[in-house]
């Protein structure tokens, strides 16, 4: 389905609505302004709505595993508080916006010569969202939205109809957004369609692995601002063990498998290697058999709907275990823990890789010194580290960690919690969807009396 200026459209309709597209773009960006009030408004009462189980029927139908969490994480940032903390600490020193051309100012002088800052949309957005979280989609339109852009969504194909479910929900509550939405069911092999979106874009922001980010390099307009929210890689970092309370440990130690079962490993703060603090493969091998029955537990706890993903991601390591044979490239030493529906590999190398996810990790020795040497090999795709140690070590490693290239530092069993305020990947996106605009200040230029705010004034 297409969800076009707020109406549904077949797939087969979609060259149509592409020939009007950028006429229809246009005339939006020239004669309406996208009110961030009532954007906030919108997204607080979905939220709202959503805390309240008005949507739960609509929710149910799509089938979606772990949604119930999912549901809590949405409802903690979908507020109208928590949207304008957002603003502020993004955009903080731009307050004053001009609402002829929602331009966010920034007055730097008063005097003929001196220059005043105008913050503005980019423009166009177009967004091409990966499937690996549900809800994703949704998130990258409102922060488009956030900053006043018009959006072009392509669907990853394993949306299953949540993202205009929502959007649609949005558009109820408030009509006026609809000019700034369109969505489009696209497959990613219709390259003539998605040069196309990419053409009447002002930034095209791509959410999705290696393969993803260059395939759109190679399409993307010179001009175009290129946003990348690319695949990343986390892991836990566990030092001193024997120094940490029993049953401080306990607890720990379970909540990281309950995040390694909960997230299926899916996501990009997802725990895909355990690192140890240690030189010698006996203790790697004896924490995989204190830690197995803790990940028996947490899968037990949360058992998996679905195998599919499992069996392709299992099907390419065997796949690239027989490369490395043919090859003739070292494979490294490696020993399965099996458990009920989950597993550990005891590993000789120290790389930071991907596991085969659900519920199956990697351990592995990394001394801290040479955390440096191993973690700058994958500089780029570092997200978070969740860190288990005593109290006294955590700020030297935390820093040590930063240092390295990690943007998040956590506990073991919150690294894919959000917080209030976060950057994302180690910048803030609201930043990336806006442009500054300096204009100077001629001589008898009267003061804008049209200066208004569209934070809410406990911002001001």
């Amino acid at each position: 389905m297409i969800l076009y200026k707020g109406k549904l459209y077949e797939t087969n309709e979609q060259v149509k609505l592409l020939d009007h597209l950028e006429e229809d773009i246009n005339d939006t960006r020239r004669c309406k302004r996208l009110d961030i009030f009532k954007v906030i408004d919108a997204v607080d009462m979905i939220g709202q709505k959503l805390k309240d189980g008005v949507y739960k029927e609509k929710i149910a139908q799509l089938g979606i595993e772990g949604i119930e969490e999912q549901i809590r994480t949405v409802t903690a940032i979908a507020n109208r508080e928590s949207l304008a903390y957002r603003l502020k600490t993004e955009l903080g020193e731009l307050r004053e916006p001009l609402l002829s051309g929602q331009g966010i100012k920034s007055r730097r002088g008063s005097r003929p010569g001196d220059v005043e800052t105008y913050v503005y949309p980019l423009g166009t957005l177009f967004h091409i969202a990966a499937g690996n979280r549900e809800g994703l989609p949704v998130y990258s339109v409102l922060e488009g939205l956030l900053t006043g852009n018009v959006n072009i969504l392509k669907l990853p194909q394993a949306d299953q109809g949540l993202s205009i479910e929502i959007l649609q929900m949005l558009l109820e509550i408030e009509p006026s957004l609809a000019e700034f939405i369109y969505v489009f069911d696209t497959p990613s092999t219709d390259l003539d369609a998605m040069c196309t979106m990419a053409a009447m874009s002002d930034g095209i922001v791509i959410w999705g692995g290696d393969e993803a980010v260059a395939a759109v390099r190679r399409f993307a307009p010179a001009g175009a601002k290129l946003i990348e929210w690319g695949h990343k890689l986390s892991f836990a970092y566990v030092s001193g063990l024997d120094e940490v309370e029993e049953e401080i440990l306990d607890g720990e130690l379970r909540a990281l498998a309950e995040h390694i079962v909960s997230t299926r490993q899916v996501l990009c703060s997802s725990c895909q290697v355990i690192y140890l603090d240690q030189s010698k493969m006996e203790a790697i091998e004896e924490f995989c058999s204190r830690f197995l029955p803790y990940l028996e537990d947490a899968a037990l706890k949360f058992p998996a709907r679905s195998v599919g993903m499992r069996a392709e991601l299992s099907m390419r390591r065997y796949c690239e275990t027989l490369q490395k044979i043919i090859t003739g490239e070292e494979i490294a030493e490696r020993q399965v823990f099996s458990g009920r529906n989950c597993s550990l590999t005891a590993c000789g190398d120290m790389e930071l890789e991907l596991s085969e996810m659900f519920g199956n990790c990697l351990v592995k020795r990394l001394p801290s010194e040479k955390m440096m040497d191993v973690l700058r090999r994958k500089k780029g795709c570092l997200q978070t580290a969740g860190l288990l140690c005593p109290q006294k070590k955590r700020r030297e490693l935390t820093e040590y960690l930063a240092s390295c290239g990690v943007v998040r530092v956590t506990s073991v069993g919150k690294m894919s919690d959000t917080f209030l305020g976060e950057a994302h990947d180690g910048v803030y996106p609201l930043q990336q969807y806006v442009r500054v605009v300096n204009v100077e200040v001629c001589a008898g230029h009267p003061a804008d009396e049209r200066d208004k705010s569209i934070y809410p004034s406990e911002l001001i």
